[in-house]
C-alpha cells in the first residue's frame, strides 16, 4: 500500500526538468552582466523601472564582489546561473530557462528520441533520491533489469542526490555504443550496472484487439509523429475487425498540443471546437477540427492521475463532444500552455503563455478532469505503470462498458 502511494504521488514526467541551482549572490551578479550587455536583457531594462532599480542593486553586489571575493569569476557561468535564477523566481512550475548546451537535447526528449540507456526519473523530495519511475520498454535499462522504485545513486562512480537530477539525467545520457555505470539502491542492497547506451525511441504508440472486437491503443506522450502512428495503428486494428476502441491514457503526461489536436481531429465532426486558448490578456483563440472523423464506434479514454496536459486536451474534448466515456480517475490538471522559445544565443525559455478550456469552457488547471465511470485500481496494485491485467479493474471497466452499448 505504502509503495502505491508513492508511486501515485510522483507524477511522470515525459520531459528532462533543467533547472540551474544557483546561490542569490551568483545569481545577483549574472543577472548584472547579462541585463547591462547588449541584446535581449537591454531592451527589457529600457522598458522598466523596476529592472531599473534592479541592475542598480546588482551594480552595488558586483562592486562587494570585485572589491572582496577571492576567487576567480566565470562571468558565463554567471550569466547561465542568474538567467535561470531570474526564471525560477517567477514560481511556476512549468517555465524554465534552458542552456544552449541543454538545448538539443530537450528537443531530442520532445521529438521523442534521444540516446541514453532508455529510463524515465523522478525526484524523491522525501529522501532527496533519484528514483526510477520506469524504464523505456526495450531498453538497456530494462534488459539489464532495473525496476521501478529503484534509487539511481551514483553514475560513473560519481554520487548524485535527488536535487541533482539533471546533472545525473545528463552524465546518463552520451553517445551512442558508449557505456555508462549505474549505482543503485533496491531495498537494502546496492546493486551495480553497465549499461550501453542505445538511441531510444522513448513513446510508441502500441496496440491490440482484445476479446469482443475491441481495440487497445495506448502511449505514453504526445511525441512528434505521435498523431500519425495512432492513425497507422488504429488503421491496423480496424483491418483486424475491431468495432469499438479504447484509448488508454493512463501515466500520459502529455506533450506536444498539436499532437493532440490531431488525434482529436480524427475523431470528431469537421468544424468542432477542440479547446479553447486564452492568452495573457483574456485574447481566444478557437483550435476547430479541419477534416471529417475517420473513426466512428464506440471509444472509452482510460485516465487516472497521472493523465495531463495535451493528454487532458483529448479527453476533455471527446467528452465534451459525447464521442467518449472516461473510466478511471480524475486526472492531473494541468492546464496550462507553454510556448518554446529560442534566443538569439542559441538558449531556450518555456514558458506558460496560455491556459486552456475544453469545448464546454471547463476550466481544467488544478482541477482535472472527472472521469464518467470512476473506478480506482485494487490495493494488491503496487505500481500504477506495470498493472496485471487479472487486477486491472479500469481496463475491465473500461471493456464492460463497450460490451453494453
Amino acid at each position: 500500500m505504502e509503495e502505491q502511494k508513492r508511486f501515485k504521488t510522483y507524477k511522470i514526467i515525459m520531459l528532462v526538468v533543467l533547472v540551474a541551482f544557483v546561490t542569490f549572490l551568483l545569481t545577483s551578479i549574472g543577472m548584472y552582466q547579462y541585463f547591462t550587455n547588449d541584446g535581449f536583457g537591454k531592451s527589457l531594462i529600457a522598458k522598466s523601472d523596476a529592472n531599473e532599480e534592479l541592475v542598480n542593486t546588482l551594480d552595488q553586489y558586483r562592486r562587494i564582489i570585485d572589491k572582496y571575493y577571492l576567487g576567480d569569476i566565470d562571468e558565463e557561468q554567471l550569466k547561465e546561473g542568474a538567467i535561470s535564477g531570474y526564471i525560477d523566481g517567477l514560481g511556476d512550475e512549468y517555465t524554465e530557462y534552458i542552456s544552449k548546451e541543454d538545448m538539443s537535447d530537450y528537443m531530442a526528449d520532445t521529438t521523442g528520441n534521444f540516446v541514453g540507456v532508455g529510463v524515465y526519473m523522478v525526484q524523491d523530495t522525501e529522501a532527496n533520491r533519484i528514483m526510477v519511475l520506469s524504464p523505456i520498454k526495450g531498453g538497456p535499462a530494462e534488459k539489464a533489469g532495473l525496476q521501478p522504485g529503484d534509487y539511481i545513486t551514483a553514475v560513473d562512480g560519481v554520487e548524485y542526490s535527488g536535487e541533482q537530477m539533471t546533472e545525473a539525467s545528463n552524465k546518463i545520457k552520451g553517445e551512442e555504443g558508449t557505456t555508462v555505470k549505474l549505482e543503485v539502491l533496491r531495498g537494502e542492497e546496492t546493486l551495480n550496472f553497465e549499461l550501453t547506451r542505445e538511441n531510444i525511441r522513448t513513446n510508441p504508440v502500441e496496440g491490440e484487439v482484445l476479446d469482443g472486437n475491441i481495440g487497445y491503443i495506448t502511449f505514453s506522450s504526445f511525441d512528434e509523429g505521435t498523431a500519425e502512428e495512432f492513425k497507422a495503428k488504429f488503421e491496423e486494428l480496424q483491418g483486424q475487425g475491431i468495432t469499438s476502441l479504447i484509448i488508454d491514457l493512463r501515466n500520459n503526461g502529455g506533450g506536444i498540443v498539436d499532437e493532440a489536436l490531431g488525434i482529436a481531429n480524427y475523431i470528431l465532426d469537421k468544424d468542432s471546437v477542440i479547446l479553447y486558448e486564452v492568452d495573457k490578456n483574456n485574447n481566444e483563440t478557437e483550435e476547430k477540427t479541419t477534416d471529417d472523423p475517420i473513426i466512428n464506434m464506440p471509444i472509452v479514454l482510460l485516465t487516472n492521475e497521472n493523465t495531463a496536459s495535451s493528454s487532458e486536451i483529448l479527453a476533455g474534448a471527446l467528452k465534451d463532444h459525447g464521442k467518449a466515456t472516461i473510466v478511471g480517475t480524475k486526472t492531473y490538471g494541468k492546464g496550462v500552455i507553454q510556448q518554446l522559445l529560442t534566443l538569439p544565443d542559441g538558449s531556450g525559455l518555456k514558458i506558460t503563455s496560455e491556459k486552456y478550456l475544453t469545448p464546454n469552457r471547463t476550466e481544467i488547471n488544478k482541477i482535472g478532469i472527472e472521469p464518467d465511470e470512476e473506478v480506482e485500481l485494487p490495493d494488491t496494485v503496487t505500481n500504477v505503470l506495470d498493472v496485471d491485467r487479472n487486477e486491472d479493474t479500469q481496463l475491465q471497466k473500461a471493456i464492460e462498458v463497450l460490451n453494453r452499448d
